[in-house]
Parts: structure tokens; sequence; C-alpha cells
């Protein structure tokens, strides 16, 4: 029976070696994926820049999502180069056929002054929160660092602020800012589901913290609970990652084009009306915005509220839950946006249609404007601004 040394020389025989000076060729080289398979607090203590890092008691049942490839070159260390040469042979039998498992590992590398990094880090009990986001490639722990680390402010706590902050209060997003000047009312119970029963009375902003921060303790809720006006709109806006519109009026949404576009922030919007939605994306610095969707506010007679024409309970989560996604989206750079398209929703026959969005060459409230832009309230055209 062979002992461990025999073992190691046998696996080392079916594998190809490198050592520290090759695999920083070929890694500068680029096209390499660097795969780090020590156990996560001796990855805690340092790693080769920009390593993938999977537990070599993990390789088998993650590195295919993670790897998708088979015929990309990888370079697998450790700490010394031993279970690298186990997952090199490990990924060869797994069908991957451009591997090089580093001799020396992680302890020779550093010793010899090359390049390495502190890895972005989460506590234990936040690994276990998210551990969901962290088994996704696109997400992993360097994106949910980034969410937490994150700013998203939402303009209501209402029908779609309630959906939208509640996933993104669980997906980690380490601040939430919500703007609502109302409180709670009995009518808001049938689709506002940041509140209950026994919170009718309170401010909006408050019962909507409340319930945010017992869902999740990581974020920061910050309330203003205020009416959105001229006068205080940049102050408040500014600095966040991306704006949730959840308005239920034209002046509201005018305003805030506006301003985020003078800030150059993009705005998740999204609209109710009855059994209907629409979600769009509007980014100053990459797409079409509000104001070449809808160039002019229709009369007040032509634009009724959710409390003037009703709304299916229901449909509101839905379109939130797509602007949390889309913001979600927007932080973690991730798929395609809905910049420059809007999506459509009708509930009574179940059917989602995209439409392309383009830019109105007339319009002049743009990125490229930013210094000209104004900002101005539109009293007079609706009811003043409340959450759907």
């Amino acid at each position: 029976m062979a002992g461990f040394q025999e073992l190691l020389a046998l696996t080392k025989s079916r594998i190809t070696e490198v050592d520290t000076t090759v695999a920083q060729q070929r890694i500068a080289a680029g096209g390499v994926l660097v795969l780090d398979v020590r156990e996560p607090d001796e990855y805690d203590q340092g790693a080769l820049p920009d390593a993938v890092h999977i537990p070599r008691g993990h390789l088998e049942a993650q590195i295919e999502a993670k790897a998708l490839d088979k015929d990309q070159e990888i370079v697998v260390y450790c700490a010394g180069g031993v279970r690298s040469a186990f997952a090199a042979e490990t990924l060869q039998i797994l069908g991957y056929t451009n591997v090089l498992s580093m001799a020396g590992g992680y302890g020779k590398w550093k010793d010899e002054g090359r390049a390495w990094r502190m890895p972005i880090t989460l506590t234990p009990d936040q690994r276990n929160r998210y551990q969901r986001h962290l088994l996704l490639p696109e997400v992993g722990i360097e994106g949910q660092a980034k969410l937490l680390a994150s700013k998203v402010l939402l303009l209501g706590a209402g029908g779609l602020g309630s959906p939208a902050a509640l996933y993104l209060a669980a997906a980690g997003v380490g601040t939430l800012g919500i703007v609502d000047m109302d409180e709670v009312d009995a009518s808001n119970l049938q689709r506002q589901i940041l509140h209950n029963m026994d919170r009718i009375g309170d401010r909006k902003v408050d019962s909507a913290k409340k319930t945010l921060t017992g869902l999740n303790p990581d974020v920061n809720v910050v309330t203003y609970d205020t009416r959105l006006a001229a006068q205080n709109i940049m102050s408040i806006i500014d600095g966040y990652d991306v704006i949730i519109d959840g308005a239920d009026n034209f002046p509201s949404r005018y305003l805030l084009n506006d301003a985020s576009v003078k800030l150059g922030i993009p705005v998740v919007h999204g609209s109710i009306f009855r059994f209907e939605g629409m979600v769009s994306v509007f980014h100053p610095l990459q797409g079409p915005t509000y104001r070449d969707m809808v160039p002019e506010p229709p009369p007040a007679e032509l634009a009724p509220s959710c409390a003037e024409a009703g709304v299916l309970g229901v449909l509101p989560g839905i379109v939130g839950s797509i602007q949390a996604l889309e913001a979600l989206k927007l932080l973690l750079n991730l798929g395609e946006s809905l910049i420059g398209r809007i999506l459509t929703i009708d509930t009574t026959e179940m059917s989602f249609r995209v439409f392309k969005l383009r830019a109105d060459p007339a319009n002049k409230v743009v990125w490229d404007n930013r210094d000209l832009i104004e900002i101005h309230d539109l009293d007079g055209l609706c009811a003043p601004w409340v959450g759907h």
C-alpha cells in the first residue's frame, strides 16, 4: 500500500506543475483563472490578486459554477503546493484540460515579494446570511461586500417602495434611504407590506425603518420625513448610487428626473395603474431618461392616482420586486438592465412586453447639459406627492 509521499509523487507525475516564476508569467499573459484551494482562514490572511477561492474540500461541488470553460487555463495554488497538486488531478478528472499546479504555493509566492492582496472578507454571520449569494459566481464575496457598501434611495414607503425596500434590505444593501411624508392608514395595508395594523397612525418612514432593521441589522435605514421639493431634493439624493422611484404623480417624477440627471444618478422607475404596471431604468450617463419617455406632463384629469383609479394589491409587489432586481443589477454591474427599454406588465392576461426607448433629440435635460439644468417644482399639475 502506497504511503502519502508515494501518493503525492504519483499524483504529480500525472499533472503539470510549474514554479512561481512561470505561474506569474502565465497569469500576466491574461485569460487565466487563478484558483486558491486553501481553507477560508488561510485565504483571509492574503491571496493572489483576483484569485477565485474554493476550499479543496468543496472543489468538486463548486468548480463548475465558477469555471464554465473547461479549456481555460487554470493556475491552482495552496499554501505549499501539496493540496494544489491533488486539486489539479481532480480538475483533470472533471474534464478541465489546461490545469497547472503552482509549486511552493502561496508561501513561496509571498516570500519572493510577488504581488498579493488582502481579500475582501465577511463576518461568519454575514457568510451564513448571504450564503446563497456567495454561491453565485456573478456575486460572490466581492459582490456581496459591494452591496453592503452601496446606498439606494427609495422615493416612497408605499406600494412600490415596500417590496423594493424589503428585497434590497434582505439582499444586504448597506444603506437604504426612504423619503415619505405620509402616515400609515388602514387603506394602505392592502398593498403596502412594510406596515401592519399596529402601525396605523405612525409615520411611514418610522414604520418602514422598524420593519427593515428587524429584517436585517446590517442595513442602515436613513429616513426623510418630508415632501420632496426643489429646495431639498439635491441634498437628499446626493451620494446615493441608485434611486428607486415609487412616486405617484408627475411633478415628483419630473423633479426627480432633472435632479438625477444633474447628478448623474440612475433611477429605476416603476408605475402602476389598476391591473397594469411598467418598469424602466433611466441612466443619465448611459441612456434615455424620463423626459425622453414623457416629454410633457399630461393634464391632471388624465393622470388619476391609485387612490382615484384603484390598484390590484399584488401588482405593486410584482413591479416593486422588479425595481429591486434592476437596482441590484446596476449595483453589481450584472446582466442586461432595462436602460433604454420599457417593461410593461398586464396582469389580466399575464403578459410581459418590452419596448425600446430612444433619446428624444429635443430633450435638453441631459447629462451633457448638467451645468445648465435648473431644478424647479412643477406644482399644480397633480396631487401632492405620495407613494403608491
